[in-house]
């Protein structure tokens, strides 16, 4: 018989952890889109001592497991910086070097998308590369790849749970530490999926709804 009572005594460890999640997948999507920005650029640039090392870096991250990505930065940090690493910045560095490829290809679609006509209206104003990059290029292609961007922001937030791994106190972490003492699997993580459920069809609604905007002004 279902027990929802041990989700609501157990509600402030829930949430606790939900609110790591949230924390997690906010520091990431901060320095993951950034650093996606810059590898779109770089994916489309004609010196090739930029493209071929950015084009490299894309597709040998992206061929990675998320999950081995997690283990090696996890356990290769301690190494480099000579001290222990603590599991939330681990996941930190490992979320921001994965989906910033994923950000990059798809800004580089939206990069790509942008006429040469405006691009070359630029240029004709008197406006170097980098100047028309910021205030011409990344503007009108951020705009026009919102909903994927929201897409794989999702994806992200759904990829969090994989901090699980390495003792980050995450929300299925704690669900998990809980389900140890009073054996309930099947109420709290049925309550975690619910979360992730509701929280996820939000963000697909919003995506939906950007698109039919997108759609009506073409």
């Amino acid at each position: 018989m279902v027990d929802v009572s041990v989700i609501i005594e157990n509600i402030d460890l829930l949430w606790g952890g939900l609110l790591m999640t949230f924390k997690l997948f906010i520091v990431a999507l901060a320095g993951g889109l950034p650093l996606g920005i810059f590898l779109g650029l770089g994916r489309l640039s004609s010196r090739k001592w930029i493209y071929y090392p950015v084009s490299a870096y894309v597709h040998f991250i992206r061929n990675v497991p998320l999950l081995m990505l997690i283990f090696w930065i996890y356990f290769s940090l301690p190494i480099l910086t000579g001290g222990l690493v603590e599991p939330f910045y681990a996941a930190v560095v490992s979320f921001i070097i994965f989906e910033a490829t994923y950000f990059g290809e798809i800004i580089r679609a939206g990069y790509q998308s942008v006429s040469k006509g405006t691009i070359q209206a630029a240029y004709s104003t008197g406006l170097n590369y980098w100047q028309m990059a910021r205030y011409i290029l990344i503007p009108i292609a951020l705009r026009r790849v919102v909903p994927s961007m929201i897409t794989q922001s999702i994806v992200l937030f759904q990829d969090t749970s994989l901090a699980y791994v390495i003792g980050l106190h995450e929300f299925v972490r704690m669900a998990s530490l809980i389900d140890n003492r009073v054996i309930r699997p099947l109420e709290l993580y049925g309550f975690v999926a619910i979360v992730f459920l509701v929280i996820c069809s939000i963000g697909s609604q919003i995506v939906k709804r950007l698109e039919t905007k997108e759609g009506e002004r073409k």
